[in-house]
């Protein structure tokens, strides 16, 4: 399956243009023949969106998302976006639309509450990590936070996902100085792939938020430091083979876009060579999880033991 990654520049509450931006690339690449596109997190409102987040939320009923989801017609697609709920709660949501049809959204579960972000402020989280088919692949989707969670990904992989599709707004100095945002997401992306034996499609978005404009500088070396009220969106968007491996990757700072053919046999290759997951239990992991949260003693008698040794206990 031929995958696409658009690392756009979304325009801070500009939910129309940043919509045609999307609907055209979707249809450029569907020509081209890529059987999933991805967008970053937030990809039609922007990161900052702040109290205003109630102006740019859409509902799945929404003309905008009806546009969207006609525009997958004959591919899939993965688009960050904020969703209104028929309940009115609010989430920072992926639409997954499917050759013409919203399949479902995902719901960022894991929202920042700290430093900069605000997420928790104005979002409901979500409750449900989802798996869908495509083609002969199972995917999952995360968005952001939830890639820090390493609760979220087992419970795509404990579902049989062979794609992680993370999008997510990456921004230079918005942990501070001593943290290096374009660091940590490489080896974290590469952790996933390497360790689930997963393709990972990562999608960061590019371009500046917040009250100042800062004049051109030199982004060569990838760590040149935020001005005092903005944030500069690093990109460098991936695709991480099974192995750990990066297959293309887009260019910092920069508009990009990027895509790969996703390879069952590769799969198959690392499942058989690396099978780190051969022998994993979610049902040790189920039961470990109830006795911690009901509060069981933490030391058992020697009779206990050998039961739990035996098999008999459980």
């Amino acid at each position: 399956m031929q995958v696409a990654i658009c690392q756009t520049s979304p325009q801070l509450f500009a939910v129309e243009q940043n919509l045609e931006q999307v609907i055209e690339r979707i249809e450029h690449h569907r020509a081209q023949g890529a059987g999933l596109i991805i967008f970053p997190e937030l990809a039609l409102t922007g990161y900052f969106v702040g109290a205003r987040y109630h102006e740019m939320a859409l509902r799945l009923d929404s003309p905008q998302i009806a546009r969207l989801a006609a525009a997958t017609k004959g591919t899939a697609a993965v688009v960050g976006f904020i969703e209104e709920s028929r309940s009115m709660n609010f989430y920072n949501a992926a639409l997954v639309a499917v050759d013409g049809e919203i399949l479902f959204c995902y719901r960022k579960i894991n929202l920042p509450n700290y430093g900069v972000f605000e997420e928790k402020k104005f979002f409901s989280g979500g409750k449900r990590v989802p798996v869908f088919r495509l083609g002969e692949f199972n995917v999952a989707v995360f968005i952001c936070n939830d890639l820090w969670h390493p609760s979220l990904p087992y419970l795509g992989i404990s579902q049989k996902a062979d794609i992680f599709v993370t999008i997510f707004n990456s921004s230079q100095g918005s942990m501070g100085s001593e943290f290096c945002n374009i660091e940590s997401w490489q080896i974290i992306n590469k952790f996933y792939a390497r360790i689930f034996g997963i393709y990972n499609l990562c999608a960061n978005r590019v371009g500046e938020e917040g009250p100042e404009k800062r004049r051109e500088v030199d982004y060569s070396d990838g760590a040149t430091p935020d001005a005092p009220g903005s944030f500069s969106f690093w990109g460098g968007s991936e695709i991480i083979n099974p192995f750990g491996q990066e297959v293309v990757r887009a260019r910092l700072h920069e508009v990009d876009e990027i895509g790969a053919v996703i390879d069952r046999e590769m799969l198959r290759q690392k499942r058989i060579v690396l099978p780190y997951l051969r022998n994993d239990d979610p049902h040790f992991t189920q039961r470990e999880l109830e006795r911690i949260l009901q509060g069981d003693k933490q030391y058992v008698t020697r009779r206990e033991l050998r039961k739990v040794v035996r098999g008999e206990k459980y």
